[in-house]
């Protein structure tokens, strides 16, 4: 299986060669109107809260094992059936459905907790900059940074592209057929 996918590292990547001619000054942000911040936002919410799953579950899973484990024995380290995934014996008891319920309901909550906490700060740290720029005296220079934009196929050919000089097409030449 290895010496076949070794195989995949020699296909050349797909590339698209299309002939444009007047394209170069068209950006992809002036070709479409700019998405909403509020759609940004729960955008950020969404990413957030589900990014952040993996971890509440093995917190909430911890915790309720920590829980049996004190509950059963008192966390007594000669019978550790019921202790938490690092230190369970084999042997060890399965959750019950209603306590494996209680682990996602858990890890749930957590995680539209965190999103809401990191989206309470967001729009804390947007309130204060916006209240710094306004209190700016008026004629104040603001230095917005912004990336880079995304180079054209020319400027990855090393052909560097002058809006200034208006490029005309070659004509060919009378010599050839």
């Amino acid at each position: 299986m290895i010496l076949a996918a070794v195989f995949a590292f020699y296909i050349p990547a797909q590339t698209t060669t299309t002939t444009t001619t007047n394209t170069k000054n068209i950006t992809p942000s002036a070709s479409k109107k700019p998405t909403p911040q509020w759609v940004r936002d729960l955008r950020r919410w969404e990413i957030v809260a589900f990014g952040s799953i993996p971890f509440t579950m093995f917190t909430a899973a911890f915790a309720m094992d920590m829980y049996r484990w004190n509950n059963a024995n008192g966390m007594d380290f000669n019978d550790r059936r019921y202790a938490p995934w690092p230190l369970k014996s084999t042997g060890a008891v399965a959750m019950k459905s209603e306590e494996q319920k209680m682990v996602f309901l858990i890890a749930g909550s957590l995680s539209v907790a965190i999103a809401m906490t990191d989206q309470v700060i967001v729009q804390i740290k947007r309130y204060k900059a916006r209240k710094r720029a306004e209190a700016l005296p008026s004629g104040t220079t603001v230095i917005t940074r912004k990336p880079w934009p995304e180079e054209t196929s020319e400027e990855q050919d090393g052909i560097e592209a002058d809006d200034a000089v208006p490029v005309t097409p070659e004509l060919p030449s009378p010599e050839q057929p």
